[in-house]
């Protein structure tokens, strides 16, 4: 285990690639922990010139809980403080779904900090692009009793995320390890009750002047294409990638297109 302090508490940590690379600091969503950033994913940013760190929200995973409320700003500069304890003075920012309002966030709130900005099937605000009926109800649906239901909920909730390229073996075999390595409900209501009181970003999206990129599944049900359309609207020269059978979720086959994308972004930011 890697723990960082940062903004008073202690974050886990992990890297990939080399530390002479570009830093590409990965931020997670809502109630995720930073290993549903793929390992191999993670490697193939690192294959594509990338140092790059993910690690685990606070009341996520291995990392601190906080039994306290807090603000998307709290988690933010949370972020920001891990790039302090590593040394790093800056870094490219992406993050996924409540991570992509944070690397929204983290872009507006620590410019000096952002060398380019990707926004992943997220939004400004909880109100533009909002989940379907059966997307929300799977996502804030009453955490089930035990190992077995949680995995079944997970699965589930897959099902609906990825319709595309849900399988169901793979599916239960990410949520058991997921369970196996942290499960807390409160954290995950306590990070649920930040983003309710997140203002709208439209407005300060609008002084982001680093290289953004904004990617979306047309098929996502959690957060629907609508909201990364306003993401890209609210960015001055934002690039948006639409990908037709993706939902709410980074399916392998789309990884060259993702990675690739991500890494054109940030080469903007280089010139």
């Amino acid at each position: 285990m890697t723990k960082a302090a940062a903004n008073g508490i202690e974050l886990e940590y992990d890297t990939f690639g080399s530390r002479d690379d570009e830093p590409l600091l990965l931020i997670m969503g809502f109630g995720a922990q930073m290993t549903n950033w793929d390992e191999r994913f993670c490697q193939q940013l690192a294959d594509a010139g990338f140092f790059v760190i993910r690690f685990d929200n606070r009341d996520v995973g291995l990392s601190s809980r906080v039994d306290a409320p807090y603000t998307l700003e709290d988690m933010v500069d949370d972020a920001a403080g891990l790039l302090d304890a590593l040394g790093l003075d800056g870094a490219h920012i992406a993050g996924a779904s409540m991570g992509g309002m944070l690397a929204q966030l983290f872009a507006i709130r620590h410019p000096a900090k952002t060398r380019s900005l990707c926004s992943i099937m997220s939004t400004p605000h909880t109100s533009i692009g909002p989940a379907t009926e059966r997307a929300r109800a799977a996502l804030l649906a009453p955490a089930p009793d035990g190992r077995d239901g949680a995995i079944a909920a997970s699965v589930e909730a897959s099902r609906i995320f990825s319709p595309r390229y849900f399988d169901e073996a793979k599916a239960a075999e990410r949520a058991a390890a997921a369970y196996d390595r942290a499960f807390d409900p409160e954290g995950k209501a306590r990070q649920l009750a930040a983003i309710i009181a997140s203002t709208d970003r439209t407005e300060a999206l609008g002084r982001v002047s680093v290289p953004t990129l904004v990617i979306h599944g047309a098929l996502d049900e959690a957060i629907t294409l609508e909201g990364g359309e306003a993401t890209a609207k609210a960015v001055p020269g934002a690039e948006l990638l639409v990908i037709d059978d993706m939902g709410h979720d980074l399916p392998e086959p789309r990884w060259p297109e993702i990675i690739g994308a991500i890494a054109t972004n940030a080469r903007r930011a280089s010139s």
